[in-house]
């Protein structure tokens, strides 16, 4: 396959994801802000992307209408919901021959909704226009999965998409300890145990971890969100997955690593494998999932150099 083409599927799957996710974790802070300030969980929302110094030059004032401007409708800014499906666009055009009809159908009408958009239907009606975006992403996945040949472009697409899906979902259980408890008397009381559900929800994740676990308690939690094996949100999960498609590409059977990626992947696969929650809480979350989020993108980088750096 020639590296422009594996660059371009990738990035579809990657950026397709991203858009979904930046809806979940919009949707975790009308959630989980609930109770709080006016503006401050919205600045808080803004300092998550690490792109606060961009928001501060064009917008100022971290208001509910600003970040949800920025994050969603913003066309400057690379990681807003719209750019993310016009970048998509963009890959998925430039393979016409590779993807389907189907795919560049959906990837083409998931664009024009968030084009069509604007700020005062977003904010008239949040939890429908940021529902509308999870699903044009799970009918983006199924689409896919159903109508392209499961070769090297497929595999490319669905290891951006869960490179992208195991940072975001670190993400989103970052903020709940780091960003939206910020009183220490809030632990263990009833409103920690609505931030915890609507966490869960955010991931759409409540309604299994409920089968699983029943009572929600951070620990388990955090278990069901990173280590489980089997709940296709968790990072774990994300990461055995990606692991397999890597594989697929590089035609070796999983055993011992020999590229860059496979080393990188391979690593996280095996800390996440291994890891006991209780000593990862013990140790400091939010230091855990920080340590993952700079080894993820050690991996992801190892994938450019490696399999796009060539052309």
């Amino acid at each position: 396959m020639l590296s422009r083409v594996a660059e371009a599927i990738y990035w579809t799957g990657r950026t397709i994801e991203r858009a979904e996710n930046v809806a979940r974790f919009i949707d975790v802070n009308f959630h989980l802000a609930l109770g709080a300030s006016k503006d401050e969980p919205w600045g808080a929302l803004v300092a998550t992307t690490g792109d606060d110094k961009f928001f501060k030059e064009h917008y100022g004032t971290p208001t509910r209408e600003h970040v949800l401007e920025f994050l969603t409708l913003d066309a400057r800014y690379p990681n807003s919901i719209l750019s993310c499906f016009r970048t998509a666009r963009d890959n998925a055009r430039s393979i016409r021959e590779i993807i389907s009809s189907e795919m560049w159908e959906q990837i083409n009408k998931s664009y024009l909704m968030v084009k069509g958009a604007s700020l005062a239907s977003v904010l008239e009606s949040p939890h429908d226009f940021y529902t509308a975006v999870k699903q044009a992403s799970h009918l983006f996945v199924g689409i896919t999965y159903l109508t392209m040949t499961h070769n090297e472009a497929w595999h490319f697409c669905r290891l951006g998409r869960l490179i992208e899906r195991a940072d975001k979902t670190s993400r989103i259980v970052d903020v709940k300890y780091f960003i939206l408890l910020p009183e220490v008397t809030d632990v263990g009381s009833p409103y920690d145990e609505t931030q915890w559900a609507a966490l869960l929800k955010s991931a759409s994740a409540l309604e299994m971890y409920r089968k699983r676990y029943g009572r929600i308690l951070p620990a388990s939690v955090v278990e069901f969100l990173l280590f489980d094996r089997k709940f296709p949100r968790s990072i774990r999960w994300c990461l055995m997955k990606a692991e397999r498609s890597l594989y697929a590409i590089t035609g070796r059977f999983q055993g011992i690593p020999e590229t860059a990626p496979e080393r990188a992947l391979g690593q996280l696969q095996a800390q996440f494998s291994f890891a006991v929650t209780k000593e990862v809480i013990g140790g400091g979350l939010h230091e855990y999932l920080d340590d993952f989020q700079r080894k993820l993108n050690v991996a992801g980088d190892a994938i450019s150099r490696t399999f796009f750096e060539v052309y």
